[in-house]
């Protein structure tokens, strides 16, 4: 089954893919890894999810924004690819999480993105990851991701 096969089957609708908000482009392809800039919790070109983890969001709110984000992420990967189906696996995750003083759940936030790469990729969607915890995120935001993946 293709990714995007896949993707119609759980039913998800990637967005368009949200806009630069600073002087980058979203993706560079190096060989055969692209490497997609940060991005977050758009719906609509506005930010969903803001605030701080543990302050303002619950863990389950930054799973569902981390679920967003990376919707968001790969609606960047169709942009530059022209289809999901060029993703060979993905590589690694980062995800950078707006963190109120003492919160230390980020890994279960980001395995809101981890778990959808699983579901829509399988084993290809495994990734090497790093969670971290951010003092403040552009716009407020309460998740940034970044991602690595290998194509053809």
């Amino acid at each position: 089954m293709s990714f995007e096969a896949k993707l119609a089957e759980l039913g998800i609708t990637l967005p368009l893919a949200p806009k630069p908000v600073a002087t980058y482009i979203p993706a560079v392809r190096a060989g055969d890894l692209l490497f997609l800039s940060g991005t977050g919790p758009f719906k609509d070109g506005a930010i969903v999810y803001a605030g701080k983890l543990g302050k303002d969001l619950t863990v389950e709110q930054g799973y569902e924004a981390a679920r967003l984000t990376l919707l968001n992420a790969l609606a960047m990967v169709r942009q530059e690819l022209g289809t999901l189906d060029r993703v060979t696996r993905v590589v690694r995750l980062t995800g950078h999480v707006a963190s109120a003083d003492g919160f230390t759940q980020q890994p279960a936030v980001i395995n809101g993105a981890s778990d959808l790469l699983v579901q829509i990729f399988g084993e290809a969607g495994r990734h090497a990851r790093l969670a971290l915890g951010a003092a403040v995120l552009p716009l407020n935001m309460a998740i940034e991701l970044e991602l690595i993946l290998q194509v053809h």
